[in-house]
């Protein structure tokens, strides 16, 4: 009888000699034996290059691991039940506060780029649970309308403390290190293992010249708590190279789906050559990116894609920019979030001078700024900081809803 017939009690009967055999639910050892065995044997057979779950630089603080699932199951777990997750389906991808239903939320975008993350990552035979964890909490942090107000939160910011970087890669990171608590009161946020912190934090796919990414496997660990340099680095697994660039690959056509809803651009007017080379709708320009990464990448220490797939993605890429991101409906959109958010900002800080005072008012909006405050874990913020991270974790509605509960009269 081969392998494949025997028990994992039979093929190692001396590991399951030394556990006891009393039986207390799953919490007991020789059930435990038996998960890590299978755990074990599952990355057994991985690519070269993948990240085995064992090697994890591990967690800011030590836990006792969970009886199932391993240690990046655990943190998807985290991450899907979490309020910052919940709050991106009303957050912007490109069109702010849409009330069109077909157009794309910040949390559809997220689970374009878990299910593309996930396909190269299985095609290439790395570890799942880790992409799976990545993708999923890339973007927790980012601020309502979407880069733009990305942006005008950093230059609010930057008016009371220039050296204020706002950038929702390093919030999300706070996100999950700092302003997401669980149930259990521990310290540490939502303390995810660093290889997710890493993919999460070093995910940026802005770069639209980018289309060969390796692994950074030396990065010093403390890179993370400085944003001037976490922001400029590689990610430290391939799996988090995956992600980065699968969160292109996601965008660059489900963007020109909104823009044909909004009425801005169609695909026919993508360029001949590009079509030629990506295809003339979002589910051909993600097979043909998918598919030529996969080749170009299988058996490499690198994702990349072909210089003819790398150069026409940085085109289309651009073309977005031109017709849809700097279209006059998307400028005219800005006008307003910038209106909003400058004033948002001025009058949370003008709040918080007066912290006695603000708790007196009856404005909902000064009130849940109160309660944030009370709650805020790390008491010696600045007061700068802690309205950046109370903006930053609005959706487009309640945002949209907080500045005319100040302003309308």
């Amino acid at each position: 009888m081969d392998n494949q017939e025997q028990s994992l009690f039979d093929q190692f009967p001396d590991e399951f000699s030394r556990v006891q055999e009393k039986r207390e639910g799953i919490n007991n050892p020789r059930d435990r034996q038996l998960l890590t065995i299978l755990r074990d044997e599952r990355e057994k057979n991985l690519s070269p290059y993948a990240f085995h779950t064992k090697d994890s630089r591990g967690r800011r603080f030590d836990e006792e691991p969970c009886l199932v699932r391993s240690p990046f199951e655990r943190d998807t777990g985290r991450i899907i039940y979490c309020q910052a997750f919940r709050r991106l389906r009303h957050k912007t991808q490109v069109f702010f506060n849409a009330k069109n239903d077909h157009i794309c939320s910040r949390l559809e975008h997220v689970i374009y780029v878990k299910y593309i993350a996930t396909t190269i990552a299985r095609a290439l035979n790395l570890n799942l649970d880790l992409v799976e964890a990545i993708a999923l909490g890339h973007d927790l942090g980012h601020a309502p309308f979407g880069h733009t107000g990305e942006k005008m939160l950093e230059s609010c910011a930057q008016k009371y403390d220039p050296d204020i970087i706002f950038r929702h890669e390093f919030q999300s990171l706070r996100v999950i290190d700092l302003l997401e608590r669980r149930a259990n009161g521990n310290p540490g946020g939502l303390n995810l293992a660093f290889e997710v912190r890493d993919g999460i934090v070093s995910h940026c796919g802005e770069t639209y010249s980018e289309y060969m990414i390796s692994p950074f496997r030396d990065k010093p660990s403390e890179i993370l708590n400085d944003p001037k340099t976490a922001l400029h680095s590689l990610p430290a697994t391939l799996e988090g190279c995956v992600v980065r660039i699968a969160d292109k690959i996601a965008y660059i056509g489900r963007d020109i789906e909104d823009a044909c809803e909004a009425g801005i651009m169609e695909f026919e007017d993508i360029p001949a050559a590009i079509q030629s080379q990506l295809g003339t709708n979002n589910s051909q320009i993600i097979n043909t990116l998918v598919s030529d990464l996969i080749h170009n990448s299988l058996d490499k220490d690198e994702v990349r894609l072909s210089d003819e797939a790398g150069q026409a993605m940085k085109e289309l890429l651009e073309e977005n920019v031109a017709r849809i991101y700097r279209s006059e409906k998307i400028r005219r959109y800005e006008n307003s979030v910038k209106n909003s958010l400058e004033g948002l900002f001025e009058a949370l800080m003008g709040a918080m001078t007066d912290r006695e005072k603000t708790a007196r008012s009856m404005n909902p909006v000064f009130q849940g700024l109160i309660k944030f405050i009370s709650e805020y874990p790390d008491k010696n913020t600045s007061d700068v900081q802690m309205v950046v991270d109370y903006i930053a974790g609005m959706t487009d509605s309640f945002a949209t809803t907080c500045y005319e509960n100040i302003y309308w009269i």
